[in-house]
């Protein structure tokens, strides 16, 4: 239920703060910065060493998803002090629930945990935002289903992947592929709403692209970390 609350909520409201405060862009960038947190928490932990391959993966993963956003083209970024501090909140949200969510899943089943973490979301929206304030609302029938329909897609199918992912991967590397979300939204947007790339986001695509193949390789381990 801490899971939820303080990685699932905290990740979504900060997000969405930080877009009303600042930018998408603005928002994106800073969020995106979690790899790096997620790394320096786990070698201060001991739990993982910092070599030249994860360090690496993180930078590319970072500066790949910045470029691919049109950080330095057509990204409209505004740099406000709260948007900049609400971005913060979500990294370290999803960061949180990147290396909790992988601790709990070494022993509990996946779909406990997501009963649990939604359930502790759940209790939290009600206590802030009370069902009787939703009542208020007189939402039609078709924005009812739209609101199923978003719940489902954005968060319950998401969740579930990424929940998946964590028992196979390790926090860092989980972390580093979840950088692929910007990516597959500019293409999605490419595709299907014929939006245009710039080759300079074309370029931050391949970097994200080779940070995920960088950090799943298997590293060379010395005769002195095997003893």
């Amino acid at each position: 239920m801490l899971l939820g609350v303080f990685g699932l909520v905290g990740a979504n409201y900060f997000y969405y703060l930080a877009i009303e405060k600042s930018t998408v862009a603005t928002a994106i960038i800073v969020q995106y910065t979690a790899p790096v947190w997620v790394l320096l928490y786990m070698v201060a932990r001991g739990a993982q060493r910092a070599t030249a391959q994860r360090v690496m993966a993180v930078a590319l993963a970072v500066v790949g998803a910045a470029l691919a956003i049109g950080l330095f083209s057509s990204a409209q970024i505004r740099a406000s002090a709260f948007g900049i501090i609400a971005s913060l909140g979500a990294a370290f949200s999803f960061s949180f629930q990147t290396i909790y969510g992988h601790d709990i899943l070494l022993n509990n089943p996946r779909w406990k945990v997501m009963l649990y973490s939604l359930l502790g979301a759940t209790l939290f929206w009600w206590v802030l935002n009370p069902p009787n304030r939703i009542v208020a609302a007189h939402y039609s029938g078709q924005q009812w289903i739209f609101l199923l329909v978003f719940a489902i897609t954005s968060m319950l199918l998401p969740i579930t992947f990424y929940y998946s992912g964590l028992q196979y991967l390790d926090a860092t590397r989980a972390i580093v592929t979840s950088c692929l979300e910007p990516i597959f939204a500019i293409l999605c947007a490419a595709l299907a709403l014929h939006e245009g790339l710039r080759w300079i986001q074309v370029v931050g695509v391949a970097i994200v692209l080779a940070a995920t193949v960088l950090v799943q390789l298997p590293e060379k381990r010395s005769a002195a970390a095997d003893a």
